[in-house]
């Protein structure tokens, strides 16, 4: 019994392991597959600065609300059963999209599909903190690093793909692969069934200590995560956006400014591999995060002084620089101690974080469009910058979001999570 029951085990960690890594591989493709064959789209549905920078709000709006939402969708579901949900809003959102006969409807899917990524961005930080809580560090990079290469995945290959078909069938393709996230995900509801694992601190004789109902609204760790992954995911929606459309005004082809696009997506594979090994290592993430921040600040500089000279080396800088994110993926599991916690400080951080993102890569394109000079644009990314060093100064002491909630063995009549 004992040994079957091992078994189990070792098949359900095996089955967890296989969706996280699958589900961090389609989470971007949504998001970057589009913007490469915007001018192609355009043909079929106008787009306007204004739609355009619409669009590049969608991402970090809808995984704004939904980030705040699926905590508590957690709760009532539990971490499988809110995924396999927000799995199937991608697929549908995806499908259906593609139909759509103008751009309001076609932002209306989005929008349905971004809400199911944006649902598994939050869940996916619990769900590696409950299966492998020993091997935070491994199987973060190894997660981090399937998000790299899906993110490097959808602009790389949709201008090939709409080449050969149209660019219909490039976008909807992308709905096959979170399909295929449904699998494993599927047979784990029924595989981890009898498997008990511990959502609460257990101490040195194993006795779990559950822990008061945590408010993020008064953390300083999930207040000061949310400002610094605001910081981040601006930049990074800016590049998401208006990398190949900036790049095709200064001078580059369609293909070539798609492919600077998924140079850039791609360059966060190293970090993604470094940084969960690393920095967990560090008694100040703080100089990581600097080190990242220097790269994004000579990209920035080189993309706009010289886009069309070096263009690659440029790119590869700001690309380089996606080690802050890392750092925030990992930081939802360093700055927590439960599963619970994780949950929290992973929806409230992405929920205000991408909340406070998602005006700059509209602001961006007006902007440009309001003052005729890229130069006003690009310097909103400074501000982007400062906004993620202060989130940094904050986090960087080794606090966890339970410190900033009162534990039950002071006040016994809280409310206890189970």
């Amino acid at each position: 019994m004992a040994k079957d029951s091992v078994a189990t085990s070792i098949r359900s960690r095996i089955g967890a392991l296989l969706g996280i890594l699958l589900l961090a591989l389609s989470l971007r493709a949504a998001v970057v597959s589009v913007s490469p064959l915007l001018a192609r789209i355009e043909a079929d549905i106008p787009f306007t600065e204004f739609t355009t920078g619409l669009l590049a709000m969608l991402a970090p709006i809808a995984f704004a609300i939904f980030g705040l939402l699926t905590p508590r969708l957690i709760k009532s579901f539990g971490l499988e059963k809110t995924l396999i949900i927000s799995l199937a809003l991608a697929v549908v959102g995806q499908l259906a999209r593609v139909f759509m006969p103008e751009v309001y409807s076609f932002l209306a899917l989005s929008i349905v599909t971004l809400a199911g990524y944006g649902m598994g961005n939050v869940v996916l930080p619990p769900l590696v903190k409950k299966y492998f809580p020993e091997r935070i560090g491994l199987v973060t990079s190894g997660y981090v690093t399937m998000l790299a290469i899906g993110t490097w995945m959808a602009p790389q290959f949709s201008v090939p793909m709409a080449n050969l078909s149209n660019w219909k069938i490039s976008i909807g393709s992308w709905a096959l692969l979170s399909s295929l996230v449904l699998i494993p995900w599927m047979v784990q509801l029924f595989a981890d069934r009898g498997v008990t694992r511990p959502e609460h601190p257990v101490n040195a004789s194993g006795a779990a200590h559950p822990i008061a109902k945590i408010n993020p609204w008064k953390s300083k760790v999930a207040w000061g995560l949310a400002i610094y992954l605001a910081g981040n995911s601006a930049q990074t929606y800016v590049y998401f956006t208006w990398l190949p459309p900036y790049l095709q005004n200064r001078g580059l082809d369609e293909l070539t400014a798609g492919n600077m696009l998924a140079l850039f997506a791609i360059l966060g594979l190293p970090v993604s591999l470094l940084v969960p090994l690393w920095v967990p290592r560090l008694k100040n993430p703080i100089v990581a995060v600097l080190i990242f921040t220097a790269c994004w600040i000579i990209g920035h500089l080189g993309i706009f002084l010289s886009p069309t000279h070096n263009t690659a080396l440029w790119v590869c800088a700001a690309g380089l620089g996606q080690g802050t994110f890392a750092i925030a993926l990992l930081m939802m599991n360093l700055r927590s101690r439960t599963t619970y916690g994780s949950g929290v400080l992973s929806g409230f951080a992405q929920g205000l974080g991408y909340a406070g993102a998602a005006i700059v890569p509209m602001l961006f394109g007006l902007v440009q469009k309001a003052t005729d000079s890229w130069g006003a644009a690009f310097s909103m990314l400074a501000g982007c910058v400062v906004v993620m060093l202060i989130g940094a100064v904050i986090i960087n002491p080794p606090r966890t979001i339970e410190d900033d909630s009162p534990s039950t063995e002071d006040l016994g009549k809280l409310e206890r999570i189970d």
